[in-house]
């Protein structure tokens, strides 16, 4: 795993070279990733990146995010990659503020 990362990082990969072998390597959840990317729905605000979903939005903070395939299975999900691959590529809206969410509990 550690390996796609890598060559990510020392090759300076762009977004359409990393997206055949990164959709390959995690499959459905690379391919989200991906999509989350391109449709730029990537945030990063002052405290933590946010990626906007089809019915919410998701607080990803280091390898930590809010949605419920990370609550239940407690490891990489798609928001997580979006975010690493996001990170290295800097493919990002920035936001200069703390984030404040709109959603009604």
């Amino acid at each position: 795993m550690n390996d796609i990362w890598n060559s990510i990082k020392k090759n300076k990969l762009s977004l359409s070279e990393i997206k055949e072998s990164f959709e390959k390597f995690y499959g459905k959840r690379g391919q989200k990733a991906i999509k989350a990317i391109e449709e730029k729905r990537i945030k990063r605000y002052k405290d933590f990146f946010i990626v906007v979903g089809y019915h919410d939005e998701y607080i990803v903070d280091e390898d930590f995010c809010t949605c419920s395939d990370f609550l239940f299975r407690g490891r990489e999900c798609s928001h997580i990659l979006a975010v690493k691959i996001a990170q290295i590529t800097g493919n990002y809206e920035r936001y200069s503020s703390w984030y404040y969410s709109t959603l009604k509990i």
